[in-house]
């Protein structure tokens, strides 16, 4: 199993949680995540799969539910 933690910027409220979650659990050998709300700050999401996930398709997974990615441990 692979971990990540991912910092994201904009999200304010359980619904953001909501969206990203589902975009993240959508990527292929996702198998839980966690978000951590930190509403108007930097919050964080702890992703863990069972294949290496790259910075690019974490990215776009957390830009599609309309928020920015801000930094990465991947």
């Amino acid at each position: 199993m692979e971990t990540t933690t991912l910092n994201i910027s904009g999200m304010t409220c359980g619904h953001c949680v909501a969206s990203v979650t589902e975009e993240l659990e959508a990527l292929d050998g996702v198998d839980t995540v966690s978000v951590d709300l930190n509403a108007g700050g930097v919050s964080t999401a702890t992703v863990t799969a069972n294949r290496t996930l790259t910075a690019a398709e974490l990215g776009e997974a957390v830009a599609e539910a309309g928020y920015r990615m801000v930094g990465a441990d991947a």
